[in-house]
C-alpha cells in the first residue's frame, strides 16, 4: 500500500514539474504589444570617445614603387661595328653590310674594357668617359672624343699620348688593347687598300710618263714612245678582251667547282640517308620502337632539305658571283678600249705636232699632284676605331640590367640597359605633397612580406626622371617620350636611394612602399584624435574631455595644437593640468 502511494505521488511530482517547464518555455515566446515597441525602440544615444595617449608623432608621405637598380641608362650604338676601314679625314664611316648580333649582352657586371656584345663577330667595348661615342676615329681625327680614348687607354695600361689626335701612338695602343682582348683593331678595308694602291699607281705612271717624255725630248723620239704606248694598250686591250672570253666559257671558278662538289656529295648522303631511314622503318617488326624509327626517318628526310637548299642557295649565289666577275672584266675591257684610244689620239697629235716642253712641264705637275694626294690620304690610312665599337659610359664599373638584342638580330636601337650598382625606388606624389619634400629627408621603405629598410629622398621633380625618359643612352640624343612618373598636371616624381643594401638583392623588382618623413614631435607627446579637436567661433582649439560617473557630461579644455600624423595630432593645454594621459575625449556625440 506504501509503495503505491509513493508511485501516486512520484507521478504527480513529475507532471507538475512537466506542466511548469511547458509553461515558462512558452511564456519566454510570447510577449506583449508594449514588450515589442520597447525591444524595437532605439537606444539612448551615448558619447563616442577616445582615450588621450602620449606618444610620438611621426608625419610622412607615401609613395609606392617598384625597387630597382638605379641610374637605367639605354645603351645604343653610335654608328656600324666594323667595315669602317674607308675613312675620310672628318672619321665618317663607309659601311654597306648588315648589321647583326653575333653574341648578346650578358647581364652582370660591366668592367672598364670589358666587351658588352659582339656584332658581325666584332666587339663593342664599354670605356668610360662623359663624351657620347659619334663618329669613327681614324688617323689624323682630333677632339674631346679621341682625349676621353687616350685616357681609358692609359688606364687600361696601354700609355697612348693625350694628344687629343688620334696619331700612330695611339694606333698603336689600340691594336694592343684589341690583340689583348682576342681581335684584330679595324684595318684598312679593301676598298681602302685598293685605293691606296691606286693612288700609287697614279705616282709611279706620272713618274714614267715624265720619265719617258724627258727622254723623248733628250732623243727626239717621242712619237716612238707614243706608239709604244699604243702598242701596249692594245695589248691590254686583247689580254683584257681574253680574260673575259675566258670567264664567259666556263660556268664556274675553281673554288666554286670544289663548293658545288662537296654540297652535291651532301645531298647524295642526305638522299642515302633518307632511303636507309624509310627501309628500316619499312622492315621494322612490330616489337621495334617505331616511333624512334620515324623521327629518325623525319630528321634524315630535314637534313636532305635542308642540303638541297644549301645547294640551290649555291646555285644562285654562283651565278651572282659569275655575273659580278663579268661586270668587273666588262668594265676591264672598256678602260683598255678607253686607254688604246687615248694612246691613238696621242699618237695622231704627236704626229702633227711634237709639244714635248709642255708635256714635261705638265709632267712634274702631275708627278707632285698625284704625291700631295697620296700624302694626304696617308694621314687618314690606318688602323681605325669605328663608332659602333665603343660605348662610352658615365660611370664605371656598372650592371648591365637587361639585354635588349639577341643573337642574330638586326641593330637598329636600344642593345641593352645598364645601371648602377646601388637600388633606387621611383615614384610619384602629389603636387601638394612634394612641397613638402627636400633632398635628404629620411623615409622607409616596407617590401610585400613586411621586411622594412631605411632610405634616404635623392631627387624630386626632372632630377628623379629615369635617365631612359628623355634621352638616347648610345649617342646622347635627345628623344620625345612621356615620362611615366608624373605629369606637369598633378604628380611631382620622386627618387628614393636606400642607405643599406643588404637584403635588398632578392627584392629587386618587387612592389616596395616607401614613407618619406616630413616631421616628428622631439618625444613622447599628448596626443587625440583629429576628430576629436574642435575649433570655437573665437578660433580657439578645444576638446571635450568626459567626467566620470558615465552619465554623459563633458568639460571643456582649450588646447594649443601641433604635429598631425596617422589620423592623431598633438594637443596641448592652455591650462596645465586639464588634460593628461588616460583621460577619454569626445570624437563623436553618437
Amino acid at each position: 500500500m506504501v509503495r503505491n502511494r509513493r508511485r501516486v505521488l512520484g507521478g504527480v511530482l513529475a507532471g507538475v514539474v512537466l506542466v511548469a517547464g511547458t509553461g515558462w518555455a512558452v511564456g519566454t515566446r510570447l510577449r506583449s504589444p508594449a514588450d515589442e515597441a520597447a525591444l524595437r525602440r532605439p537606444p539612448k544615444p551615448s558619447l563616442v570617445t577616445s582615450p588621450v595617449a602620449r606618444k610620438k608623432l611621426t608625419s610622412a608621405i607615401a609613395v609606392s614603387g617598384t625597387l630597382a637598380y638605379g641610374s637605367p641608362l639605354p645603351v645604343t650604338l653610335a654608328g656600324v661595328v666594323g667595315g669602317a676601314g674607308g675613312t675620310d679625314a672628318a672619321g665618317a664611316a663607309a659601311d654597306g653590310g648588315a648589321q647583326r648580333v653575333t653574341r648578346a649582352p650578358r647581364p652582370g657586371t660591366i668592367k672598364e674594357g670589358s666587351v658588352l656584345l659582339e656584332v658581325n663577330g666584332r666587339p663593342v667595348f664599354a670605356l668610360r668617359g662623359k663624351v657620347p661615342m659619334h663618329r669613327t676615329m681614324a688617323p689624323g681625327t682630333g677632339g674631346a672624343d679621341v682625349r676621353q680614348l687616350q685616357a681609358a687607354l692609359r688606364r687600361l695600361g696601354y700609355r697612348p699620348p693625350s694628344t687629343g689626335v688620334f696619331d700612330s701612338a695611339t694606333a698603336a695602343a689600340v691594336r694592343r688593347w684589341y690583340a689583348a682582348r682576342g681581335y684584330r683593331a679595324q684595318e684598312p678595308d679593301l676598298a681602302a687598300r685598293r685605293e691606296l694602291e691606286t693612288l700609287r699607281q697614279a705616282v709611279r705612271t706620272a713618274e714614267e710618263d715624265l720619265l719617258t717624255d724627258k727622254a723623248a725630248l733628250d732623243s727626239g723620239r717621242d712619237v716612238e714612245s707614243l706608239a709604244v704606248k699604243l702598242a701596249n694598250a692594245r695589248e691590254d686591250l686583247r689580254a683584257a678582251r681574253n680574260a673575259l672570253a675566258t670567264e664567259k666559257a666556263r660556268d664556274l671558278s675553281p673554288e666554286e667547282a670544289t663548293r658545288l662538289t662537296e654540297l652535291t656529295r651532301a645531298v647524295r648522303q642526305a638522299e642515302e640517308e633518307v632511303l636507309a631511314a624509310a627501309q628500316a622503318l619499312a622492315a621494322a617488326k612490330p616489337e621495334d620502337d617505331r616511333t624512334l624509327l620515324e623521327v629518325k626517318a623525319a630528321g634524315a628526310r630535314e637534313n636532305l632539305r635542308a642540303a638541297q637548299e644549301t645547294l640551290a642557295a649555291f646555285d644562285d649565289e654562283a651565278r651572282a658571283g659569275k655575273t659580278t666577275r663579268l661586270a668587273g672584266l666588262t668594265k676591264e675591257v672598256r678602260a683598255a678600249e678607253d686607254a688604246v684610244a687615248t694612246a691613238d689620239q696621242a699618237l695622231r697629235q704627236a704626229r702633227r705636232l711634237s709639244p714635248l716642253r709642255l708635256k714635261v712641264a705638265n709632267g712634274r705637275r702631275d708627278v707632285a699632284g698625284a704625291k700631295a694626294v697620296l700624302a694626304e690620304y696617308l694621314k687618314t690610312y690606318g688602323v681605325s676605331v669605328p663608332p659602333g665599337e665603343i660605348v662610352f659610359l658615365p660611370a664605371l664599373p656598372a650592371r648591365l640590367d637587361k639585354a635588349a638584342v639577341r643573337p642574330g638580330d638586326a641593330v637598329e636601337g636600344k642593345v641593352a640597359t645598364v645601371t648602377s650598382s646601388s637600388f633606387a625606388v621611383t615614384g610619384s606624389v602629389d603636387r601638394d605633397e612634394a612641397k613638402l619634400l627636400r633632398k635628404g629627408l629620411k623615409a622607409t621603405l616596407e617590401t610585400a612580406d613586411g621586411a622594412t629598410f631605411p632610405a634616404v629622398l635623392t631627387a624630386t621633380g626632372k632630377d628623379a626622371e629615369p635617365a631612359d625618359a628623355g634621352t638616347d643612352g648610345g649617342s646622347g640624343e635627345k628623344k620625345k617620350a612621356t615620362s611615366p612618373f608624373g605629369d606637369a598636371a598633378g604628380s611631382v616624381p620622386v627618387l628614393l636611394t636606400p642607405t643599406t643594401a643588404k637584403g635588398l638583392r632578392d627584392a629587386v623588382g618587387t612592389p616596395v612602399t616607401a614613407r618619406i618623413s616630413v616631421g616628428a614631435t622631439g618625444g613622447a607627446v599628448l596626443t587625440v584624435p583629429v576628430a576629436a579637436v574642435v575649433t570655437s567661433a573665437d578660433g580657439r582649439a578645444r576638446v571635450r574631455v568626459a567626467l566620470p560617473g558615465g552619465d554623459d557630461r563633458v568639460a571643456d579644455v582649450e588646447v594649443r595644437t601641433g604635429l598631425a600624423a596617422d589620423g592623431d595630432v598633438e594637443v596641448t593645454p592652455v591650462r596645465p593640468g586639464t588634460l593628461k594621459e588616460g583621460d577619454r575625449v569626445v570624437v563623436s556625440d553618437a
